[in-house]
């Protein structure tokens, strides 16, 4: 059945696409808004405005409070920039404007505050432009028009938001015409220009000129299966690692941490029922083909205690994780693999994901979800690891928004899943045409409400809602 949009309030529904201004002071605009980061008294708002230096940005609260900030941009950040607004109010709908000559407005909601039993809709979902599966001539990524209609409260791209290692040719894999894009990224203009090529994509601005971001990487922002520890490819040994993190970093609107300017795992707090645990599974990895002998990590030691003294000290409803890679469907190569599970081979990075979810059993964790991408296809799972503890936690799968679409049913025994849905084809080749991909395409949305209940469902390509699943709060 058909997704039934959230009631907006009308200012949002007019003036949150990228609107025209008069010309003022210079510059031209070339990628529309956007805002990330949003919490009760923040955001951040992203632009990329070409040949001027200061950008004058106007905040407008319902109400008709005025403030101004500026963004800084430079040829040296491929003009784009960001500023954080603070001191906003918890629960506020804001209006802003960003002043590149023509100027362009987008609009946010402020987080509520930890103690507000508020209702929260989370859009997620991730593999973009992948396998020559790209901007269509006509509709270009139009299932962003689907997300937008949903009305989340904010969208999580989680990973493969751009493929910098594919190619975007005239004819598609499903044989439908397409936007060229750039060849496959080996420099740092490179790489920005496969950031140009998806955020070009008509729908996807005027989503995120209305819909709050939060970003993620996964490794086809560096090359497929890449990381820190393994960033060269083929037979060009350059590092594609410092300008895959660099142009990601440059297109993402967020603020680094003061003293850290490459932190990408953060968390935010919307009110009482949901905290997110967003996590880099790509910058502090060990190597893929290493073995998982104990001491393997894919985290990283700082943000393995993060994560775990973030996730005991949180009393949401909700607990969040956002991780780029699943728990138990293997991926990337066998003696190699790229997520959690190692598919027996004793690869992988099970024994660390062992620690965290023995960690949530001893603290008695209630409510755990973890929200992932990566395998182009949608599915869920209920996980009870350990005989002698109550813990359960659920995964839920979504993708791909717009790349080829590989189901597969192997998966790794290891923390016992019980699968609970899976939504895609019988075979890759049962896709005959880019019309009936849209109908594999697709994103998830986690609904909580204001009772702490929540609901996932999976939405396609066509704007249906093709499953959905409840966990009632204890």
């Amino acid at each position: 059945m058909p997704v039934v949009p959230r009631i907006a309030p009308l200012f949002v529904l007019v003036s949150a696409c990228a609107v025209s201004q008069p010309a003022t002071g210079g510059g031209v605009l070339t990628h529309g808004v956007a805002v990330g980061e949003v919490t009760s008294d923040s955001a951040v708002v992203w632009a990329r405005c070409v040949d001027r230096a200061a950008v004058p940005v106007s905040i407008f609260e319902g109400g008709g409070e005025r403030r101004e900030a500026v963004l800084q941009t430079s040829a040296a950040s491929d003009w784009t920039g960001r500023t954080q607004i603070s001191d906003l109010k918890p629960q506020t709908l804001y209006r802003y404007t960003v002043m590149c000559g023509t100027g362009a407005s987008g609009s946010f909601r402020t987080a509520p505050p930890p103690s507000e039993p508020a209702a929260l809709r989370i859009a997620w979902s991730g593999d973009l432009g992948g396998q020559n599966v790209c901007r269509d001539a006509v509709d270009d990524y139009s299932i962003f028009a689907r997300v937008a209609a949903a009305r989340p409260d904010f969208f999580i791209g989680i990973g493969d938001m751009v493929y910098a290692d594919d190619a975007c040719l005239e004819i598609g894999r499903y044989g439908n015409r397409q936007q060229p894009g750039p060849p496959p990224a080996f420099d740092l203009a490179a790489f920005r220009a496969h950031w140009s090529y998806n955020r070009d994509d008509p729908h996807f601005q005027r989503l995120l000129a209305q819909v709050p971001y939060v970003g993620v990487w996964d490794d086809h922002e560096i090359r497929n299966d890449g990381s820190a520890a393994d960033d060269r490819k083929g037979d060009r040994d350059v590092p594609l690692f410092p300008p895959a993190l660099q142009s990601f970093t440059e297109w993402l609107p967020w603020t680094p941490p003061a003293g850290d300017r490459t932190r990408l795992y953060r968390s935010l707090r919307w009110g009482m029922h949901a905290e997110l645990f967003v996590l880099d599974t790509r910058q502090h990895r060990d190597r893929n083909d290493a073995p998982d002998d104990g001491t393997k990590t894919l985290l990283g030691e700082q943000q393995r205690n993060w994560l775990l003294q973030s996730l005991r000290a949180s009393d949401a409803t909700w607990r969040i994780v956002v991780s780029s890679v699943p728990l138990s469907i293997p991926t990337g190569k066998p003696h190699a693999r790229d997520g959690w599970a190692d598919g027996g081979d004793g690869t992988g990075f099970e024994r660390e994901a062992a620690a965290i979810l023995r960690d949530m059993a001893a603290a008695e964790m209630k409510n755990v979800v973890w929200i992932t991408t990566d395998v182009h296809f949608a599915t869920a799972f209920r996980y009870r690891p350990f005989a002698e503890s109550d813990l359960v936690v659920h995964e839920f799968v979504a993708g791909p928004l717009n790349a080829g679409v590989f189901p597969h049913l192997a998966l790794d025994p290891t923390f016992h899943p019980e699968r609970l849905f899976l939504w895609g084809p019988q075979a890759p080749t049962d896709i005959d045409s880019y019309a009936a991909a849209l109908q594999w395409f697709n994103f998830g949305l986690l609904d909580i409400d204001a009772a702490g209940n929540l609901r996932m469902s999976i939405v396609n390509g066509r704007g249906e809602e093709v499953v959905h699943h409840t966990l009632t709060r204890p």
